[in-house]
């Protein structure tokens, strides 16, 4: 099922500004909260959705790339489609927007899970890469499997960053809560305030024995394989967005993303331009004159074109859908070939011979000539 655009999703237009972005969602995800909707699968769907579209338009670089190449510029494995997020994830990153006094008094907590517990440690960073691609590779989409050097999930502890279950203990100040409630009385009455915990940094949890091998952090510094869907079309410059990819969080916070950097690889005969592929053709002055056949160079292969018979410098053949293909369109290049009639720069005294006869030849003048059939009959005779 493809995705619907994200501004439907929210109910904003492209040139919505962060702060209508921002309470767009919070309305939408407040309608479709699964504690406002228990059982019901499809606003669960519409709530992780909304948590999708808005961790995109609420990024300046995701927006860009969405708003240049559509769902293609923030594709990507991983947590990849609403389908599959976390739902811990989503209060983790998000939840903090609904106010936490007013999430706190709705649905009964903080930024939590929907077992109830709230969502531990901190998100790890973002990773950028470059991803260097071939023509073919551009023109026909790609599944790349790269090794990515990155923090990584401690499996002696996994995540928990504790040396063993019995050294997570609940925060005695927060309660678990993770957030410090103070009630102050003012001019106008009692003002409640809610500030992260100080003691346990918002976790809900200390640790009292810190695992050996990743000294508390619940990561360690290694490799992992990304497998990377490219799509057709991608060009130099692009950033493509692959959601839980990045760098592992501290003691069990969600995952970073990773975000591909696309480069372009040289093509040895071939230059792009936009949407085609252009050639260099250089061809003799007499292949020119009386036309010929020749083989080119294309994206996927080669293929033969007819020059034909008084051909010009400068002219340039197509051929239909043998570019690139448009990301998120069925639209398709073209390739150009550029002919240029090669001029000879060294000469033999007969080869200069024969050309001075030429160039004294009534005909042979840079104009139109009416009278074409004579013109080639004489070129035919000189080099008779």
């Amino acid at each position: 099922m493809s995705k619907r655009d994200y501004y439907e999703v929210l109910g904003v237009s492209k040139n919505a500004s962060a702060d209508e972005i921002k309470k767009s969602y919070r309305k939408v995800a407040m309608q479709y909260h699964p504690d406002r909707n228990p059982g019901d699968k499809a606003a669960e769907e519409k709530f992780k959705e909304a948590a999708e579209a808005y961790e995109i338009l609420s990024d300046t670089d995701k927006k860009a790339q969405y708003d240049r190449y559509g769902h293609a510029g923030v594709s990507g494995n991983g947590r990849g489609g609403y389908g599959n997020m976390n739902m811990e994830d989503i209060f983790s990153q998000f939840g903090d927007i609904f106010g936490d006094d007013l999430f706190g008094n709705f649905f009964g907590g903080g930024q939590r899970g929907r077992g109830g517990q709230r969502s531990r440690g901190i998100r790890g960073s973002n990773l950028r890469i470059k991803l260097k691609l071939t023509y073919e590779e551009i023109a026909k989409g790609v599944t790349k499997n790269i090794k990515v050097k990155k923090h990584v999930v401690c499996n002696t502890c996994s995540g928990s960053g504790a040396k063993d279950k019995n050294s997570v203990q609940t925060c005695s100040t927060c309660g678990g809560s993770g957030q410090v409630r103070r009630v102050q009385n003012t001019f106008l009455g009692q003002m409640q305030t809610v500030t992260t915990c100080p003691t346990c940094n918002g976790e809900g949890s200390t640790i009292t024995a810190k695992c050996t091998v990743c000294r508390g952090e619940g990561r360690v510094y290694g490799e992992e394989t990304v497998s990377i869907d490219i799509p057709a079309g991608v060009q130099e410059g692009m950033q493509l967005n692959i959601s839980g990819k990045g760098n592992a969080g501290e003691r069990g916070g969600s995952t970073g993303d990773l975000i591909i950097l696309i480069e372009e690889e040289q093509h040895k005969e071939l230059q792009r331009e936009g949407l085609n592929a252009a050639y260099d053709l250089y061809i003799s002055f007499t292949d020119a004159v009386f036309g010929t056949q020749i083989e080119v160079p294309t994206i996927d292969g080669r293929a033969k074109i007819k020059i034909p018979p008084g051909t010009q410098s400068g002219k340039i053949f197509r051929l239909k859908g043998k570019g690139f293909p448009a990301v998120n369109s069925y639209e398709k290049g073209d390739q150009l070939i550029h002919v240029n009639v090669w001029t000879p720069q060294h000469l033999t005294a007969e080869e200069k011979a024969l050309l001075e006869k030429l160039n004294n030849a009534q005909n042979f003048k840079p104009h139109p000539d009416k009278n074409e059939k004579g013109f080639f009959d004489k070129i035919k005779e000189m080099f008779s």
